[in-house]
């Protein structure tokens, strides 16, 4: 996550403060002098850290040494860096159904623009606007070739010309033709280009005046440092754009530039790009962000993560809510965790787990997901669709899995003894629905049936399909737990309460719960490396 450094050495220089025994003036000096330190190291306008500095000092030197002055701290800090990334402004842009809504993007050259407008276009399509894509960027050779392929992979109509150089008449032409076809959102990508560069400059300009777009939006690398407010300035003087989208936060320590622009230009964040993906691009929001930088979590933005893959889950649903669940249903469900990306962007979610999965690498816990997939792609059709009994009846069979999927005995094993707990929790679930629909005399009333409607409504709209497992005691705080095993259904457990209602954390996640699977998953399973695919037999 971008300024994941400068979260850490927020949260520590807070934490420290908040643990000590006396907080008093110089405490408090001590710090501010860490956390301004850390703003001015990512970039951040100098400036805009002194009026932090200031701010934070005089809200919290009013306050009476206690308990009650360390809470104040925490969020003073809190609201003030939300301050920095937060214009407040009321007037953002929001597309109409019905109507032509043209968006024309302007940035400088490498700063991500034609993938983020690909990405843009796909975001709105998903949610039911009928999207399109029109290449203004004549000056960049294979600009066109670019744009075409994304939204060829993307599934997104698209305007060019390769014999046009006239990138004023191309946006014209374009956004005309997708008016007439009543497409919903036109994304028009302009040339990068550079604030000493005038001529493109007015090239900027008349593309402007020739679309009237509803809105322009700025595409800012994060990782251009100090240079984002000048740049930013040049822009928004000539563009006069609405809306900033941030991209390549996935590597960038030096965000606190971006940061910058904001501010200069009064202009909101609307989109952070965080990965290479057409799926990487999330919807920013001021309070979530500084949340997730300080280790604080983003559970609404897990909910819509998940949300947004739309993992199929009937049948493992169906085979739930009958108390059966198969070696093929774990391998489903091992494919939807994988699907929700890399344990980094997750931690950043999830919180507390950004600071337990410190210097953990996404390639080796992903790896390790994957010797789980390659264990239960070397079985046959009769042993995944089995409930495991036939490989305690004969082991061999774990054997000849071992040696097709490149993995140990041990990590079969593994996987197996995985299964039994899922299948347990599954006849759990349907001994629950049993008794609440024949036993509303003895704890299986209306409450109870309602109780486990509500969580089976949650974990279909989550996509997930498992539930119960422990809670997860004791695991904040603690390290990463000593577990061997994976707890997948802990982790569906976990999962599956986001949806709201009661239940430890917050909106009824099982927090702990789903630190505990994670760090479990990551130190579980032996053998280094991605196992072979062995062939099924």
């Amino acid at each position: 996550m971008v300024l994941a450094d400068l979260g850490k050495r927020i949260t520590g220089a807070v934490s420290g403060l908040v643990r000590s025994d006396v907080v008093d003036d110089k405490a408090l000096d001590n710090m501010l002098k860490e956390i301004c330190a850390a703003l001015l190291e990512a970039d951040v306008n100098v400036k805009l850290v002194q009026s932090l500095r200031k701010s934070i000092k005089h809200t919290v030197s009013a306050s009476p040494p206690g308990p009650q002055r360390k809470r104040l701290i925490q969020s003073s800090v809190f609201n003030e860096l939300v301050a920095l990334v937060d214009p407040q402004t009321d007037n953002l842009f929001k597309p109409k159904k019905g109507r032509s809504n043209i968006i024309m993007f302007v940035g400088l050259q490498g700063s991500g623009k034609t993938t983020t407008c690909t990405k843009l276009a796909r975001w709105y399509q998903a949610r039911g606007f009928k999207s399109c894509l029109v290449c203004a960027d004549t000056f960049r050779a294979g600009a066109f070739d670019q744009l075409k392929q994304n939204a060829t992979k993307a599934k997104i109509p698209y305007y060019g010309s390769y014999t046009e150089t006239d990138p004023v008449r191309v946006s014209k032409e374009g956004v005309d033709k997708f008016r007439k076809e009543k497409f919903e959102i036109i994304i028009v990508d302009t040339s990068g280009r550079h604030r000493q560069e005038e001529e493109l400059f007015r090239e900027m300009v008349q593309i402007h005046e020739a679309v009237k777009p509803d809105q322009t939006i700025m595409v800012l690398d994060s990782s251009i440092g100090q240079a984002a407010e000048a740049q930013s300035r040049a822009f928004k003087e000539s563009a006069n754009f609405g809306a900033i989208v941030l991209t390549k936060t996935d590597g960038s320590a030096q965000g606190g530039g971006a940061i910058s622009a904001v501010a200069a230009t009064k202009t909101p964040i609307v989109f952070l790009g965080t990965g290479e993906h057409l799926l990487d691009l999330e919807k920013f929001d001021p309070k979530r962000f500084v949340a997730r930088l300080l280790g604080m979590g983003d559970v609404q933005g897990l909910v819509e993560h998940v949300q947004s893959l739309k993992l199929d889950q009937k049948d493992a649903m169906k085979h739930i809510s009958e108390g059966v669940f198969t070696v093929r249903d774990l391998r489903d469900q091992l494919g939807n965790i994988m699907k929700m990306g890399p344990l980094s962007k997750m931690a950043g979610m999830i919180p507390g787990l950004s600071q337990m999965t410190q210097g953990m690498d996404d390639e080796e816990g992903s790896n390790k997901l994957k010797r789980m997939v390659y264990i239960c792609d070397s079985m046959n059709d009769r042993e995944l669709d089995s409930d495991g009994k036939c490989f305690v009846n004969q082991p061999t069979r774990m054997t000849r899995i071992a040696r097709g999927s490149g993995t140990s005995v041990r990590e079969v094993e593994d996987v197996l003894t995985q299964h039994r707990m899922m299948a347990g929790m599954a006849k759990n679930i349907a001994k629950m629905k049993k008794a609440g629909a024949g036993l509303p005399g003895m704890g299986g009333g209306p409450g109870q049936k309602a109780q486990l409607a509500a969580m089976q409504r949650k974990m279909a709209a989550m996509g997930m399909g498992g539930a119960g497992g422990p809670g997860g005691a004791g695991a904040a705080g603690t390290g990463m737990p000593g577990m061997r095993d994976m707890d997948m259904g802990g982790i569906m457990n976990a999962l599956g309460g986001m949806g709201g209602g009661a239940g430890p954390g917050a909106g009824g996640l099982d927090m702990q719960g789903v630190m505990r699977q994670f760090g479990s998953m990551m130190g579980g399973m032996g053998g280094g490396g991605g196992g072979g695919r062995g062939g099924r037999r």
